[in-house]
């Protein structure tokens, strides 16, 4: 298990699936979480199930569609605990499904927004704060060199983002091109910033799994009868993906042993795109 002992990390939309399951493997792996969640009662229910567990959460409310709320969650970020290491852009919507030419602008412009523009706004505030650490740290608590060597707990140069995607930002997806097409854009916008930072060590890499257990992929079962059965058969595993798995591998992404991943979009699809 990977340690990450006093290191901060930023979840949106921690307030349930994915996102929660994330921000309770960090908080068990040593990480102070700070759960940013459009849903208070959600997010104030990550951060309780946190507490139980005798780990520290810090609960923001964040519409991750609005830069300036963006910017105030890491800036609360930063009052509390000092500092932001770890950031995990999860928050995202469905939309509506329906054929292409159906889809109105504002299904496609909600979207985008949430979608796309939560990643990019979210990518800009915690790059910037995690530059401006790099200009303050010099070295860790037990007097190592910022930047060098594994220790635990030790202060971390440079930072690590991880946003989600989906296998649909790999592939179409029919009767669901605007998030189909937001996926992709998230995708994009991971591969230009690892290169742009990667020199500043800080790693930027992508998850896009298959259909996991969450309440976005119960609405799409309930679209139609016998839609779970088919949406099972698309998948060569025959089952649907557990938000703990993702938060697993989204934890391995952060460790300091995967310390020359960046760029990357890993695709958690029980085999789908393997043919």
């Amino acid at each position: 298990m990977s340690n990450f002992t006093n290191q901060i990390a930023f979840i949106t939309g921690a307030g349930s699936g994915i996102g929660r399951a994330t921000a309770l493997a960090f908080s068990t792996s040593g990480a102070k979480v700070v759960v940013a969640e459009i849903n208070e009662a959600n997010g104030c229910e990550t951060v309780n199930q946190i507490q139980q567990l005798g780990g520290d959460a810090l609960f923001v409310r964040c519409d991750v569609a609005d830069p300036a709320q963006i910017e105030s969650a890491i800036r609360q970020t930063v009052d509390t605990y000092g500092r932001l290491d770890i950031a995990i852009n999860n928050a995202g919507i469905g939309g509506k499904f329906g054929r292409f030419i159906d889809q109105t602008p504002d299904d496609f412009d909600q979207i985008m927004a949430i979608n796309v523009g939560g990643v990019f706004y979210g990518m800009q505030a915690q790059i910037r704060q995690m530059l401006l650490q790099q200009q303050t740290d010099h070295s860790a608590p037990d007097g190592t060199p910022a930047g060098t060597g594994h220790s635990a707990g030790r202060i971390h140069a440079g930072g690590r983002i991880v946003n989600i995607s989906s296998i649909a930002g790999v592939r179409g997806m029919p009767m669901g091109a605007p998030y189909s097409a937001s996926k992709h854009a998230v995708i994009g916008l991971t591969k230009t910033a690892a290169l742009e930072y990667a020199r500043q060590n800080i790693r930027i890499n992508a998850v896009c799994p298959v259909y996991t257990h969450s309440a976005m992929v119960d609405e799409l079962i309930n679209t139609a009868p016998g839609m779970e059965e088919r949406m099972r058969r698309m998948i060569p595993m025959g089952r649907f993906g557990e938000p703990d798995e993702i938060a697993q591998t989204i934890l391995w992404l952060c460790a300091d042993e995967n310390a020359f991943c960046t760029g990357q979009a890993i695709q958690l699809d029980g085999g789908m795109t393997a043919g």
